[in-house]
């Protein structure tokens, strides 16, 4: 299943997305408001599929460059594609406008997918003409390392758009999960607020200084769910699987459920305890592609660990 895909918002987020259509065949147009954005992005996209080739995790990295264009207007990007991956700024009126333009320019077979990370597809469709066939595509970043897509939909979308997207995601080498009702943030980073309020709690509390509470991710928790989730790691923790767990342990987790971190961990205070013991490392960039490589090799060991 391969066609032509229109990458719309060019960012970090759109550039990864086009060396993953790109590797798995797909014609990749790119559209960015911002002028020169999308002609530079080429280039960018172009060492990022090598680098991907340098781990296993792209076959012909140059012949998918060749498949990367950019366009100067917004319909001739979007003319004759079958599917729109979305990649605009995360405010709902951007996203109103944005889509209003992708509904009444795309082929209207085409799937319009948004990279929103937490606004409901409800809010921007609702007025569309074509609204059935709009739908979220939450990535990861970095999205070409990270496979997971979240699917969702509106109550409008159609059965069938969803099955189309997972479709296309599964064909590309991500991973989809399809979110059965619509909530805000979806899946993931309802996940990762939970942890994230506790872990601002601990640390800025003075439980944990915040570099052993990353580690107690990093070489803790993160190395189980590297390769299984909650549910599964609870099964294999007591002898009786998950009905044994929840018999044993649920009482501690309910008393924390009770009391659980409140909006103000986010506050200045507690922010200002945290930066106080966070070290300030200017290589930020350097710091990020050290990020990428080590997920890349990560990647590649679980391909290469596939049943």
């Amino acid at each position: 299943m391969t066609g032509s895909v229109a990458i719309v918002g060019v960012g970090l987020i759109g550039r990864a997305w086009a060396m993953i259509f790109a590797r798995a065949g797909w014609d990749v147009r790119l559209f960015d408001a911002a002028a020169g954005v999308a002609e530079a992005a080429i280039p960018l996209c172009a060492d990022g599929l090598h680098v991907l080739a340098g781990n296993g995790l792209c076959a012909e990295p140059t012949v998918a460059g060749h498949r990367i264009r950019a366009f100067a207007t917004l319909a001739s990007c979007l003319d004759g594609v079958s599917f729109v991956q979305e990649n605009g700024p995360e405010t709902l009126i951007a996203k109103q406008t944005l889509f209003a333009e992708l509904d009444a320019h795309a082929p209207a077979d085409a799937i319009l997918a948004s990279s929103s990370s937490a606004i409901r597809c409800s809010l921007f469709t609702e007025d569309l003409p074509g609204r059935a066939r709009c739908l979220i595509g939450h990535p990861v970043n970095p999205p070409h390392l990270i496979p997971l897509v979240e699917i969702s939909g509106a109550p409008w979308t159609t059965p069938e758009a969803l099955a189309r997207a997972r479709a296309v995601y599964e064909q590309m080498g991500q991973v989809p999960i399809t979110v059965l009702k619509e909530i805000e943030g979806f899946i993931l980073n309802r996940l990762q607020g939970a942890l994230l309020a506790e872990a601002f709690r601990l640390a800025a509390e003075g439980y944990v200084s915040p570099q052993d509470l990353d580690r107690t991710v990093a070489d803790g928790l993160g190395l189980r769910w590297s390769f299984m989730g909650p549910f599964e790691t609870i099964e294999l923790n007591a002898p009786g699987g998950i009905a044994d767990y929840c018999a044993r342990y649920t009482g501690f987790y309910q008393r924390l459920a009770a009391d659980p971190a409140p909006p103000s961990v986010y506050a200045v205070p507690a922010t200002e305890a945290i930066l106080a013991q966070w070290p300030h490392k200017p290589d930020l960039p350097a710091r990020m592609r050290r990020r990428d490589t080590r997920l890349a090799a990560l990647r590649a060991h679980k391909v290469s660990q596939e049943d």
